[in-house]
């Protein structure tokens, strides 16, 4: 089983982990690891995907998983559910409850309180960004708060129109240095990583890792929907160890 782990020094109590797309059942287009029950995969292999994943990397219960709109609302867990959550980020207090989101080019965020008591798990398209899912999940937390932003769509893969970099620069034009031009569509490339990383720091999170890699072009390890159009989904989890 292929999975990443974040790069961060966070609370021991604190597990976090990211899948890639390598090691399981589903067949083209979503050949693999595929964890997205909603785009089309049989259904069967879903479950052996999902269920081989939980196995191979301990995880203390089934993971919570979120029906995902691009939203900016934040479920708050208490405990393992099989119900599928409506929201685009969730957040916990409660040890052995495994929170989850899941991407194909979004931004992965991953917070968890430094001194281990609540964690968050966060989908981040270039909407929610905009209108502060970020910002929502932090809310929630009491004490200082650190941030993994994991696998997502790169700065010169992220092909985006005017309308995307007015709802960022218009208000806010110190976002503008997320953005430039694209050297021949006439359009423009954005750094969503870069976006939520100014994000985080504004709102007072000093302590930002990230991932690096761009899904886009790492076709052998990560699902894109930009590259693929129908394609599977990774995801992100992070747990407070019992």
């Amino acid at each position: 089983m292929s999975s990443l782990i974040p790069d961060w020094k966070t609370a021991p109590s604190i597990a976090a982990i990211t899948s890639t797309r390598e090691h399981g059942v589903s067949k083209a287009p979503y050949s693999g690891l595929n964890l997205g029950m909603h785009v089309g995969d049989d259904p069967a292999d879903v479950i052996t995907n999902r269920q081989r994943l939980v196995t191979a990397t301990n995880m203390p219960s089934q993971p919570v998983w979120l029906n995902q709109t691009h939203s900016t609302d934040v479920a708050v867990i208490d405990a393992p559910t099989d119900d599928v959550v409506d929201a685009d980020a969730s957040y916990c207090e409660t040890p052995g409850v495994v929170l989850s989101a899941m991407t194909a080019d979004c931004l992965p965020i991953l917070l968890a309180a430094k001194d281990g008591s609540a964690i968050s798990a966060v989908h981040a398209g270039w909407r929610g960004l905009a209108d502060g899912i970020v910002e929502n999940a932090l809310s929630h937390f009491k004490t200082d708060v650190q941030a993994w932003i994991g696998p997502a769509i790169g700065f010169e893969a992220f092909e985006i129109g005017e309308e995307v970099r007015k709802a960022f620069c218009h208000l806010h034009p110190e976002y503008s240095v997320a953005f430039k031009p694209h050297p021949s569509s006439g359009k423009w490339l954005a750094d969503l990583a870069k976006i939520a990383e100014m994000k985080l720091k504004v709102a007072g999170v000093e302590d930002v890792s990230q991932s690096g890699l761009c899904t886009y072009q790492d076709p052998v390890r990560f699902y894109s929907y930009r590259r693929d159009g129908q394609t599977g989904r990774m995801a992100s989890f992070i747990w407070i160890k019992s």
